[in-house]
């Protein structure tokens, strides 16, 4: 387990380093559990990874898959994969499952746009996934900024399609549909988990509004693919899933994703337990049965993994499913 609690950057001149879990530090450390066989995986070595990473570097930009601590770095930087996350790597939420960094974030670079659809440019890519941390600091918390990185992608690769997985924007009246307006081809916010464990894994959220965030997409653009994904393993049970399953499908949302929580350090939230892959199949025939468009369900399942794999296989389940 990388130990990402300690202080990272170069020493303050007087009260030292900054830590990147400010929040988190007087916490009890939490147990860790040992990874099963189906869990692990490889170290990123390839030519492609390091190709992805130094455009990545060049742009000066940051990415989830990083952030995050993915597993899946390896395999998706190998194919010129990366989620691009925009508006810094300060997040101003504490999320008991999140790895990115809490703290007061920088002014926006009000030429990020423009380096991000450079660096979709270079990469040749077909699909490309843009994130965000949380800005609860700004006025719209980063809505606009989002939008105009998605028309600068438009501007400089119009055959490349867009997935947006973006903040709450919580209490920013105005903000979703700023967004929805720039119209990316599918709008992705993620539920995390079950409303039960909220206050717990994702304190600084609200379910409802969530829910509601996606529903206001549909409403505004019927023809917008929507997405949302949970973590299991952190103490749901059967039940609580099903019901989430039940909420997503009432707000009309196309695409669920369901993965394995892993625990970033042992402040972050403990896993209660691993998720066995064929309950993870059974989720999936549910999910099926209760009428998404796709499903994605599997251990290491993450929102942006196999994205571009997966909208075709969305646009082809729609089309399928109108004739």
């Amino acid at each position: 387990m990388a130990t990402l609690i300690d202080n990272v950057g170069a020493p303050a001149p007087d009260n030292g380093a900054r830590p990147r879990h400010p929040e988190k530090q007087k916490r009890e450390d939490t147990p860790v559990l040992r990874k099963p066989d189906w869990i692990r995986v490889k170290a990123p070595v390839s030519k492609g990874f390091s190709q992805t990473r130094d455009i990545v570097r060049s742009k000066n930009l940051h990415t989830v898959c990083e952030e995050a601590a993915c597993p899946n770095i390896g395999e998706c930087w190998d194919k010129k994969h990366a989620t691009m996350m925009i508006m810094g790597d300060t997040c101003t939420r504490a999320c008991a499952f999140c790895n990115v960094k809490t703290g007061l974030p920088s002014a926006l670079d009000e030429q990020e746009p423009a380096h991000v659809a450079e660096a979709v440019a270079e990469m040749g890519l077909n699909h490309v996934v843009i994130t965000s941390v949380d800005r609860d600091d700004l006025t719209d918390g980063g809505a606009a900024h989002f939008a105009a990185v998605v028309r600068a992608i438009r501007a400089r690769s119009p055959e490349t399609t867009i997935e947006i997985l973006t903040p709450d924007f919580l209490r920013k009246g105005g903000a979703a549909e700023t967004v929805i307006d720039s119209k990316p081809d599918v709008f992705n916010h993620n539920l995390e988990t079950v409303p039960r464990l909220y206050l717990q894994i994702r304190p600084g959220a609200r379910y409802y509004h969530s829910l509601r965030l996606l529903e206001k997409v549909k409403e505004r653009d019927p023809q917008m693919f929507t997405k949302s994904g949970i973590m299991v393993g952190l103490g749901e049970t059967r039940e609580e899933v099903m019901q989430v399953m039940d909420d997503m499908r009432s707000a009309g949302i196309d695409f669920i994703t369901i993965g394995q929580y892993l625990q970033p350090t042992r402040k972050h939230a403990a896993i209660d337990r691993f998720v066995h892959p064929d309950e993870f199949k059974s989720y999936e025939t549910l999910a099926r049965a209760k009428g998404f468009l796709m499903v994605s369900a599997s251990p290491l399942t993450r929102s942006s993994h196999h994205a571009g794999e997966d909208f075709a296989k969305l646009r082809a389940a729609r089309a399928a499913r109108s004739t």
